[in-house]
């Protein structure tokens, strides 16, 4: 198996290291300390297997697999507690907990070997990262876009509304409009519900930037914008509009 280390710690790239060094069926391609240069490895070298962390500077690990196309099986490596860790077991191929032994990275490993063999999906990695953000009650603090070569890392507070487009959600941010591949009801969890209110079927809204809300037509209103922007509230969205002001 082909494997690439992104961990931002230095002794624990060695000590991996030293234990794919001591198995004859892998193969380390490349490590990195960081998330962006995770992603780039990663869509240059095509590994079969990531040791990957999460806390890290610039890209957590979570962010930098919703810029990978496709994945390939992750194996975590990770302090996180246990609350955390009974959320990767519903999804990930294996964590490893710092500090972890040869034995217990070679139990990592035949688990991954055995998804290899299944073929199983790895875009279940996306919904783990979405699990854990639900589950430990932390919202979005930033969004990450790839737009061609270009990741773009906005704020939340960067956001002005946001509009369901079928899959896909169109974000009206102060840096421009971007297209998500994640669906409304994924950012209706994970925003501050002190921040962002769905006020219709497709909107989602900053509530710092409505200007006025007027009466658009039975049971129908329309949010106007700082930017100019009118939106349409449903006769339930203006209910939480009320009751949040």
């Amino acid at each position: 198996m082909k494997v690439i280390i992104i961990d931002d710690e230095h002794p624990a790239r060695e000590l991996l290291k030293n234990f794919i060094a001591r198995r004859n069926d892998m193969e380390l391609l490349a490590e990195a300390e960081d998330g962006f240069k995770g992603v780039k490895l990663t869509m240059e070298y095509q590994p079969d297997v990531i040791f990957l962390d999460i806390q890290m500077p610039k890209l957590n690990g979570f962010e930098m697999l919703e810029l990978l196309p496709s994945h390939p099986i992750i194996i975590f490596t990770t302090a996180f507690d246990a609350f955390a860790i009974k959320a990767f077991e519903m999804h990930a191929v294996d964590y490893l907990l710092k500090p972890f032994s040869y034995e217990r990275f070679n139990l990592a490993i035949e688990r991954a070997i055995e998804r290899n063999k299944t073929h199983q999906d790895e875009n279940q990695m996306t919904e783990l990262a979405d699990s854990y953000l639900q589950k430990s009650h932390q919202h979005l603090d930033r969004v990450i876009i790839k737009k061609g070569d270009k990741i773009i890392i906005i704020p939340v507070e960067h956001i002005i509304y946001l509009e369901a487009e079928d899959d896909y959600v169109m974000m009206y941010t102060q840096e421009g409009r971007f297209l998500k591949e994640k669906t409304m009801k994924s950012f209706e969890d994970q925003l501050d519900p002190t921040q962002f209110i769905r006020i219709h079927r497709s909107f989602i809204v900053n509530i710092q930037q409505i200007e006025s809300i007027q009466l658009y037509e039975k049971e129908s209103y329309l949010c106007i914008l700082k930017t100019g922007d009118k939106i349409k509230a449903s006769k339930a969205g203006y209910k939480r509009l009320k009751e949040m002001f």
